[in-house]
């Protein structure tokens, strides 16, 4: 039986001889492949900065932590989040002892609803963290406009979209910091890994040392402290190289994620290309079917790089019995990311859903597929074909 996955991993040959190279240098800590995976991620997103970690929620754990130290935020502050995301998200603002105030989604391009934002901000409200879920971007002019009206600061969480614009600016450099995911079965992989970006340059140095248990800022790496010929600068950094200025983490990468991900950005352009030529075939094959399934959509002025592919049910239909289907015939499936019916969240805030219908609908009729580079076109004709069967003989409401 034909199998549709997910995600998809190939491991080039560049990509082994970077991680062999890596090796043979006796180097797992930072080093020239983080440095130079950390220069080109930056430049492909429009941005001065970007700090490798080792997963896209720690990125977002230490950009806000970043921005709760400098702009001194009190604990019980209030941090914007969309009702329909991953958790981790929202779990991030919980563990800088924030409070994650939802808001419901757009029931067309599934992101945050900016026409839902202003009526939860309150006067503790300190920042917004628009989603780009899927591969597409939130629609970011007019987040930014409430943002500057309300001076609240912005958190792109970009976990799910890379190497795609909004109205000719990049995503990842439309906030005051944003957080990518290098996970497997994410867009660029490097097994584990994620990206911190940024234009300011204090806000990338506390990232640096929030990453690395708040370490001074003068000793970040291994290097930092080789090939000094002033004695007065190598006293400094012996004197403070196991100083410690602020809480922070252990959430640093190695040098095998950096390897990979250099040899990964060497072929960024043909793997988007790729899944979103199987976008537009997907939508197009499965478009006959829209009095049961509603298509993902791109955004006036955006672009869609499809980690997925995100399908709704229309109200009414079996999700349970479709989802069971497609997976008996070899088609792997996901819920479209529900948080507030997650146990949890449920414990934590009640039963808080129906305040949020359109995030309710889409976490309880929406699904998403695979949608990857690795998808030829007999297995995007095995999908359509599958849907098909699955109407032509399922019963359906009246």
């Amino acid at each position: 039986m034909r199998r549709i996955e997910l995600g998809f991993l190939q491991i080039s040959d560049t990509a082994k001889a970077n991680v062999a190279e890596a090796l043979n240098n006796n180097r797992l800590s930072t080093g020239k492949f983080i440095q130079e995976f950390e220069r080109l991620f930056a430049a492909a997103h429009g941005c001065k900065h970007a700090i490798f970690c080792n997963s896209g929620t720690s990125a977002l754990q230490i950009a806000l932590a970043a921005l709760k130290e400098k702009y001194n935020w009190a604990d019980g502050d209030e941090v914007l989040v969309p009702a329909l995301t991953f958790i981790a998200s929202s779990n991030i603002i919980l563990q800088n002892n924030l409070k994650p105030v939802f808001v419901d989604a757009d029931p067309v391009y599934y992101n945050i609803d900016p026409l839902q934002i202003e009526r939860h901000i309150t006067p503790r409200t300190r920042a917004i963290i628009p989603v780009h879920l899927f591969g597409q971007s939130c629609d970011m002019d007019p987040i930014r406009a409430i943002a500057k009206k309300r001076n609240l600061k912005i958190l792109e969480d970009s976990c799910e979209t890379m190497f795609a614009r909004y109205k000719n600016e990049w995503v990842g450099s439309m906030g005051d910091l944003a957080c990518f995911s290098t996970y497997v079965a994410h867009l660029l992989v490097t097994g584990v890994g994620g990206l911190v970006t940024t234009n300011s340059d204090e806000l990338a140095l506390m990232s640096r040392s929030i990453m690395a248990h708040g370490r001074d800022s003068i000793y970040l790496t291994i290097d930092d402290d080789d090939n000094l010929k002033d004695n007065q600068a190598l006293r400094r950094i012996i004197e403070r190289r196991f100083s410690f200025v602020r809480m922070g983490y252990s959430f640093r990468g190695t040098e095998l994620e950096g390897a990979l991900g250099v040899a990964a950005m060497q072929s960024k352009d043909a793997m988007i290309a790729r899944r979103r030529e199987n976008g537009r075939i997907l939508t197009e094959k499965l478009k006959s079917l829209e009095e049961y399934l509603q298509l993902p959509k791109i955004l006036p002025g955006a672009e869609h790089s499809f980690m997925m592919f995100p399908v709704v049910l229309k109200p009414g239909l079996d999700r349970g019995a479709f989802l069971d289907y497609l997976e008996t015939n070899g088609i792997e499936t996901r819920y479209l990311m529900p948080l507030l019916s997650q146990p949890y969240y449920r414990e934590r805030f009640g039963p808080i859903e129906n305040d949020y219908p359109a995030a309710k609908h889409l976490s309880g009729q929406g699904f998403y597929i695979g949608c990857h580079q690795g998808l030829k076109t007999e297995d995007l004709d095995y999908i359509a074909h599958v849907f098909a069967e699955y109407f032509r003989h399922a019963k359906l409401p009246a």
